[in-house]
């Protein structure tokens, strides 16, 4: 009998390690799992969006299926739509293998997931509609200022030099969406955020014309795809078709593509031309993290 127990427990010990070792090792779990599953969002074009019944498309979501592709081929993908909040601790619990939305790369967050090679740099900077008198960070003083639940842009509008000695108040939208429909509707004088978020809500919104991005840049953001943590095997991978896709061309064309043409669902373009950061970045990748381009 204790021979028995003794096997038992060893059997049940062997496969509470392997499930341990897969949790850590995603090229393994999407192999036992059949499928690999991106974390993606609804409401951050060109970035990521969504265009209903679970059709995820953008720079980031076209991005990671060739990347998705060319390490798992034949492998199914399943969408699953994360926000601001949730989308690190789904991450890290392995409910989503990849997440492929407006993540940016910062030293907090390295503690707790990895990333990819940095694929975009964005400037946080304000929307408001046009007419109206806020022109820089000095005008926001009273005035009541938009963000998502889970991002950093208030935070560093506060830390900000100009925004010293002034006050406003804070409204949070659940996601990016909801935040522009703060301001869209008045109950927001103006709405920080991440600048090709603003432009990709204003592009489809109702009136593109009836709103501007005005003001001082806050902070310069490197957005990457990200992953778990201590999963080098995968990093590796995701990082070396990225780098192959700078050097061939490959992201220069998917950036056209969602940030230059119309795109959908309204056939309106971004118009935002790539940064002088993102290209020289492309001549040589990094995955560093936003304190490092703000120094």
């Amino acid at each position: 009998m204790k021979k028995k127990h003794l096997l038992a427990f060893a059997v049940a010990a062997a496969a509470a390690t392997g499930a341990f070792a897969q949790a850590n090792d995603t090229i393994a779990k999407v192999k036992a799992g059949g499928k690999v599953v991106m974390g993606t969002r609804e409401s951050s074009a060109p970035l990521a969006y969504t265009l209903g019944n679970n059709q995820f498309v953008g720079y980031h979501v076209e991005l990671c299926q060739r990347i998705l592709k060319s390490i798992f081929p034949g492998v199914p993908v399943e969408y699953v739509a994360v926000t601001s909040a949730n989308r690190i601790p789904l991450v890290q619990n392995g409910t989503v293998d990849i997440e492929c939305g407006s993540t940016t790369n910062n030293e907090a967050r390295q503690k707790d997931v990895a990333f990819g090679l940095t694929t975009y740099v964005t400037e946080v900077r304000t929307a408001v509609k046009v007419g109206s008198p806020v022109k820089s960070v000095a005008d926001l003083n009273g005035k009541t200022v938009a963000t998502t639940t889970g991002t950093t842009s208030v935070a560093l509008l506060r830390k900000n030099k100009r925004a010293q000695g002034i006050t406003f108040n804070e409204v949070y939208g659940k996601d990016h969406a909801d935040s522009f429909l703060l301001l869209e509707s008045g109950r927001a004088d103006a709405f920080v955020m991440d600048d090709n978020i603003l432009a990709g809500l204003i592009a489809g919104s109702s009136n593109p014309k009836g709103f501007k991005i005005v003001g001082e840049t806050l902070n310069v953001e490197p957005i990457a795809v990200m992953i778990r943590k201590d999963d080098p095997k995968f990093k590796a991978a995701v990082d070396d078709y990225i780098r192959k896709a700078f050097k061939d061309g490959e992201i220069k064309l998917l950036y056209k593509k969602w940030f230059l043409d119309p795109i959908p669902p309204k056939n309106v373009a971004v118009n935002l031309p790539m940064g002088s950061v993102l290209t020289e970045l492309s001549k040589n990748p990094n995955d560093k993290p936003a304190e490092a381009f703000n120094k």
